[in-house]
């Protein structure tokens, strides 16, 4: 095969930001699970009522 025919190969971060299906999961994913994170932060913070 000469330089011009040979298949390069795409990037990581290429195939990821063209896949929109997996910019939908992840951009409704992450901050979900950080919501809830924080949330279960600021559950254990609060003080037990005597």
């Amino acid at each position: 095969m000469s330089d011009g025919e040979r298949e390069e190969r795409i990037p990581l971060m290429q195939r990821v930001l063209d896949n929109p299906f997996l910019l939908l999961f992840l951009g409704v994913t992450i901050p979900a699970v950080l919501y809830l994170m924080w949330g279960l932060i600021e559950i254990t913070q609060i003080p037990v009522a005597d």
